[in-house]
């Protein structure tokens, strides 16, 4: 029987190892039958198997995941793989995986693939072995070759699990995207706004094409597509310029990111808002309550998707259960207003300034 590898335990003396063989002669049984007792193995008795585990804890004894990977055949590491960390959204899910994932004995590795569809394919490639489960968050992979990914490498055995995307095969967690559009919408349109913009999100989103989906619905078509951008303050400020060029009186954001930068170059370019022009978000994200005008915006329960994610590993989930959509509501801040009169933008400013911070 292979003997795990040494685990660090505190002394007085300082940092000590602590062996396999001292919890064995502590419990006093063979290694082996340690060994057998601490990996959940047959054959061990339920008394044997009680001296093993209370002599582990009194010791501070853990076995290396590497060494718990060649006896029992699993990493206890979960694989969480997003598009950008910088961007509050995939931390906010990083967040609940994490904390999922501890509460289960597991350890997550994160990878960031910048936006890279190509990238992602390679990453996802290349954890697939390493870890017990994969959470693939807003997957950026044309829908063929996701599926592949989940058909040929991870989903037959329960071994992914995706967030804010959904795809056969696999389990998954998404949002109510079409809930959330619609109550944005039915706000502005409530507010008096007849001329809205909708400032996208990248082309290879899968969420993104759901609000479009969503916004023909809900606005039956009034709606004015100002394209796709990155979904970054950057891309607000590109989106900006475009809103304000076609008249539009409100702007519904891909993401809150987005929204700051439209807020920001509004400010910017003399244009109030929400006087002038409202300005939704999506997401909910830290940020959105902190600026100036505080943001109105779509909250999604980020970090309960990132723990329910981690529970749909294992292939453990009912059929009916495989497949969760949370709720999401809209909270209104002060970024909209009603529709104001017809205006003239001021020209632009010599810089664009951040917007403000309370």
């Amino acid at each position: 029987m292979l003997e795990p590898v040494p685990a660090l335990s505190s002394s007085s003396s300082g940092v000590r190892m602590v062996t396999l063989r001292e919890v064995a002669r502590a419990a006093g049984v063979s290694p082996a039958t340690a060994s057998r007792a601490l990996t959940d193995a047959p054959h061990v008795s339920a008394a044997n198997r009680e001296q093993v585990a209370r002599a582990a804890a009194s010791l501070g004894y853990r076995p290396h995941p590497a060494a718990r990977a060649l006896t029992t055949g699993t990493t206890a590491t979960v694989g969480l793989v997003v598009p950008d960390l910088a961007n509050p959204f995939f931390a906010a899910v990083a967040k609940g995986v994490q904390a999922r994932a501890r509460e289960t004995g597991r350890e997550v590795l994160v990878a960031d693939t910048d936006e890279d569809a190509t990238l992602e394919q390679d990453v996802v490639a290349r954890l697939g072995n390493r870890v017990d489960g994969l959470v693939l968050c807003s997957p950026r992979m044309p829908a063929e070759t996701l599926g592949s990914v989940i058909s040929e490498a991870l989903a037959a055995d329960g071994r992914v699990a995706l967030v804010n995307r959904e795809a056969p095969g696999a389990p998954s967690v998404s949002f109510d995207i079409a809930d959330g559009v619609r109550q944005a919408v039915d706000h502005l349109r409530a507010l008096g706004h007849e001329t809205v913009a909708y400032a996208g999100g990248p082309r290879t989103s899968w969420s993104d094409a759901e609000r479009r989906t969503a916004l023909g619905a809900a606005a039956g078509g009034a709606v004015l597509d100002l394209g796709s951008f990155r979904p970054t303050h950057g891309g607000g400020v590109q989106a900006a310029d475009l809103a304000l060029a076609a008249g539009a009186t409100a702007v519904l954001c891909f993401n809150d990111l987005v929204a700051l930068g439209v807020l920001a170059r509004l400010h910017a370019r003399g244009v109030r808002a929400p006087d002038d022009v409202s300005v939704v978000g999506f997401d909910d994200v830290a940020t959105a309550a902190l600026v100036t005008p505080a943001l109105t915006t779509v909250a999604v329960p980020l970090a309960r998707a990132g723990r329910e994610a981690v529970d749909l590993l294992g292939g453990n989930a009912g059929a009916a259960a495989r497949h969760r959509r949370l709720p999401v509501e809209l909270v209104v801040r002060a970024s909209t207003a009603p529709a104001p009169p017809a205006f003239s933008p001021s020209p632009p400013a010599r810089t664009d300034p951040e917007v403000v911070i309370r």
